[in-house]
């Protein structure tokens, strides 16, 4: 399978859950990018997914995933469900021999998280996670800075991330990202992930990480607030702290070094900042519309490529796992 769309430049893709995500953050680049085709998604309801297909000009729909799975017209799949089915479908995909890209988190745990990796890595199948932070140009920036040692030696990072309550939290109204048979940490597995991933990414893997996991407001049964500290393979610490009750929304990024720092935002499109000997670069980088675009294109570089490695594998968004349930608590000391 890999040989034949590698000799072909062509890979048909298929979506498995072609929900909200996938409307204008990634199901478009894979239409975007050269050498890539999206021929078929997959939803339960019928209605939803024939709308999504006609809004979106693909030929083929399905209200079962096997079906999609299955299809020999599709060579690669993109599963894009909530992360309580990404085990389930990921290895139906593996068994079938085809490459695969999974919406973050990789599995609400580590366990699942190492399943998933395993069956891919068993028969050499290319697995692909959506981290895709690590492909965009604006942390390109943060990298180059930390490379060209503009801060001196990288002593310390630390993240604080706050959240106000949304309105839904507040209605009791179920909502499957506070759902904590879906993701235990609540909004924490949907956004401390992101910056975790991307933190492993410009500093090295963490080789020791200490959480407080708790729900001080009550509104819905997953996790709400975090604390952890930790330490890279590199000697760099690491501090965070994320919240979802609190009265404002703030998102700050600070990368401490010997002569300067380094402060962005994880999710807001604001300015990164370089303070250096009592000066200061200010560098705006505007995200791209469909914001996977290089993420995606990145994948076709590895699937296309035998001398390219995408930066967001299954073996990278495995470690990213383990430090969240560390933080969590679900893994001993």
């Amino acid at each position: 399978m890999i040989d034949d769309v590698k000799q072909s430049k062509l890979i048909r893709w298929g979506i498995i859950g072609c929900g909200n995500v996938t409307e204008v953050k990634s199901g478009p680049a894979y239409t975007q990018t050269e050498g890539f085709q999206l021929i078929a998604v997959m939803r339960r309801s019928l209605d939803k997914v024939q709308d999504y297909a006609r809004r979106h000009n693909i030929k083929k729909y399905y209200t079962e995933a096997d079906k999609l799975i299955n299809d020999t017209e599709v060579d690669a799949v993109y599963i894009a469900t909530p992360p309580d089915t990404h085990l389930y479908y990921a290895l139906k995909v593996a068994a079938a021999g085809k490459p695969c890209c999974i919406e973050k988190p990789l599995a609400p745990c580590y366990q699942d998280s190492v399943a998933i990796y395993d069956s891919f890595k068993e028969k050499n199948i290319p697995l692909f996670v959506a981290y895709y932070r690590r492909s965009l140009p604006r942390f390109h920036q943060v990298q180059t800075w930390l490379n060209n040692k503009d801060i001196g030696e990288i002593r310390h990072i630390n993240w604080h991330l706050n959240r106000a309550p949304k309105d839904i939290d507040v209605s009791g109204t179920y909502h499957w990202r506070t759902d904590p048979k879906v993701a235990t940490g609540g909004y924490f597995d949907d956004l401390a992930s992101h910056g975790l991933d991307l933190f492993i990414h410009l500093l090295g893997n963490i080789k020791d990480v200490f959480g407080i996991s708790l729900n001080q407001q009550k509104l819905y049964g997953a996790k709400d607030a975090f604390t952890a500290c930790w330490l890279h393979e590199s000697g760099v610490t690491g501090a965070g702290s994320w919240n979802f009750g609190c009265d404002h929304s703030e998102d700050r990024v600070e990368i401490f070094g010997s002569k300067g720092k380094i402060e962005f935002s994880v999710f807001n499109e604001s300015p990164v900042l370089l303070k250096y000997n009592g000066k200061q670069q200010e560098v705006f980088i505007e995200n791209p519309k469909n914001i996977q675009i290089h993420h995606v294109e990145n994948m076709k570089k590895q699937l296309f490529n035998d001398n390219y490695i995408h930066p967001s594998s299954g073996l990278t968004a495995v470690h990213t796992s383990w430090v969240m349930d560390k933080i969590l608590g679900k893994i001993a000391l």
